[in-house]
């Protein structure tokens, strides 16, 4: 059983935000996301595409941007267990929650953020006869551990900035990286497209397009693939398939919590606090709904900072904060570091 103050459903940029927030009122946060690292769609989906509207950074690197949060959130001492999804809730006697994982790993909080984003992701399939079958038997949707592939011949489907980042990865780690994807255009980062073909022109990166994986053989393990090149049919040998075509958001079992649900987004109440119609559950970020409501992340980081004022009133019945600039209280951190601006020095001109 993990105990924490505050539950954090989602390790995306409003749900790394809270973190800082609450460790401000002395709150202990534990982050819960089915994806294998924290960032959302950040880190999953264009982690090299710049972000414009951050205050204060005009351009910045959406992969930077999450390294920023974590380094920020870093002093107070976050738990993370990543690549399980929140299964299930059971409110107990005293009004807090015991939230169960897909994989069994139990959470005990007196309050609850769902900061999911647009949901849980899950990948988006090839529509290839039997790939559930290779599921965990060469097939891969997500790269958690890239040593997993040293020295295996790896085929990476796909045309957008994770098929092209990965492919550029591994052509260091695999013995054999081909890329394949259905057009001859990418869209992805310049640099990572140009890199590609460095990496194609120098042979250790083999390029199939315009082609797409259309069978998969073997008799327990991904043997060999089926291609179709330009109306023709051929075999490659490989030992993964690693098929990077994005992912697709869904509430998931989320949405049989009994929360109110608005067209796949929590209802929650942004008057005051952002909490939904169960006392102590709270939605903020692109997964909730309300009217006016904005999927920005300035918006989501908003939406964190006063939520953890109501979840504050919540853990600490009756007592009462005051609000304190950061730049006159500083920021003391859980691991016994200290934050602040330097102090005026006193001294008498003679």
């Amino acid at each position: 059983m993990i105990k924490t103050d505050i539950l954090i459903i989602g390790a995306g940029p409003t749900g790394l935000f809270a973190v800082f927030e609450a460790g401000l009122l002395k709150l202990k946060c534990h982050i819960l996301d089915a994806l294998p690292q924290p960032g959302g769609q950040l880190s999953e989906l264009y982690p090299k595409k710049p972000i414009y509207d951050i205050p204060g950074f005009p351009e910045v690197l959406a992969g930077d941007l999450v390294d920023g949060l974590m380094e920020q959130i870093k002093q107070f001492e976050p738990g993370f267990t990543l690549g399980e999804r929140a299964e299930t809730i059971d409110k107990q006697e005293d009004g807090s929650f015991i939230v169960t994982s897909n994989k069994g790993t139990k959470f005990h909080a007196p309050v609850i953020a769902i900061a999911g984003g647009l949901g849980s992701f899950e990948p988006r399939k090839p529509l290839i006869e039997d790939i559930e079958f290779y599921e965990d038997k060469g097939v891969k949707y997500f790269i958690k551990n890239p040593e997993k592939f040293r020295d295996k011949r790896v085929v990476i489907a796909g045309g957008g900035d994770s098929a092209l980042d990965w492919s550029i990865f591994l052509a260091n780690v695999a013995s054999e990286v081909t890329l394949i994807h259905r057009r001859n255009e990418f869209r992805g980062a310049l640099d990572s497209v140009e890199k590609v073909q460095e990496l194609k022109s120098a042979g250790k990166i083999k390029l199939i397009t315009p082609a797409e994986v259309i069978g998969i053989n073997g008799a327990e393990h991904v043997e060999s693939l089926d291609i179709e090149e330009n109306g023709a049919h051929r075999k490659i040998e490989c030992d993964y398939f690693i098929p990077l075509f994005g992912l697709t958001p869904k509430l998931g079992p989320i949405g049989d919590w009994g929360l109110e649900i608005e067209k796949n987004a929590i209802k929650v109440n942004n008057a005051l606090d952002y909490q939904t119609n169960i006392p102590g559950i709270f939605a903020i970020g692109d997964v909730n709904t309300y009217p006016g409501k904005l999927k920005l992340i300035l918006c989501g980081f908003h939406e964190a900072t006063l939520m953890c004022q109501a979840a504050y009133q919540i853990i600490n019945p009756g007592k009462k904060y005051v609000l304190k600039y950061t730049t006159v209280s500083g920021v003391d951190g859980f691991d016994g570091t200290r934050k602040e601006a330097p102090k005026a020095v006193v001294k008498a001109i003679v």
